[in-house]
């Protein structure tokens, strides 16, 4: 661990202090660490750095919708290489909410978020990114490979 100083003037301190306590920090520094990672990840994503990643796409949509289900299951299936499992929430009866966890090529995930996002009846779209570096050639850490056996799953490791 590297340890930096940093000089605030006190009203700045007094509103990172009270952002702090807001979301249950323990700590300055923990805080400020998560800064810094969600502004480098903003940083490698706007240069076009984030290759691979995995990502989380939540959305509400009306059910109701002309064939909306349909077209949204269709849509996870024909990229069934990019979508890890999806949650399903009933809001009310007329609402649901669904939460994809995705990872893959960024450029594909991005693509394929908006296209389900663009989808009529899809509404509140959001997309949250994270850079991954991916290793398929490292020995799984717990000391276990069957005989004869290839590693058979890829580690995805953010990068921050």
């Amino acid at each position: 661990m590297e340890r930096i100083t940093i000089s605030l003037d006190a009203d700045l301190a007094a509103e990172f202090d009270r952002l702090i306590a807001e979301r249950g920090y323990r700590n300055r520094s923990e805080a400020v660490r998560d800064l810094l990672r969600a502004h480098l990840e903003q940083a490698r994503q706007k240069r076009g750095e984030a290759t691979h990643c995995v990502a989380n796409l939540s959305y509400v949509y009306n059910h109701h919708e002309r064939d909306l289900a349909e077209r949204l299951t269709a849509l996870q299936h024909g990229q069934h290489d990019l979508t890890v499992a999806t949650l399903h929430a009933h809001l009310d009866h007329e609402n649901c909410l669904e939460s994809v966890i995705l990872r893959g090529p960024t450029a594909a995930v991005r693509s394929f978020s908006d296209a389900l996002v663009a989808e009529r009846g899809v509404r509140h779209g959001q997309l949250n990114l994270i850079d991954v570096e991916v290793d398929s050639g490292r020995e799984h850490q717990h000391g276990y490979k069957p005989a004869g056996r290839a590693h058979g799953h890829v580690h995805l490791k953010p990068k921050t």
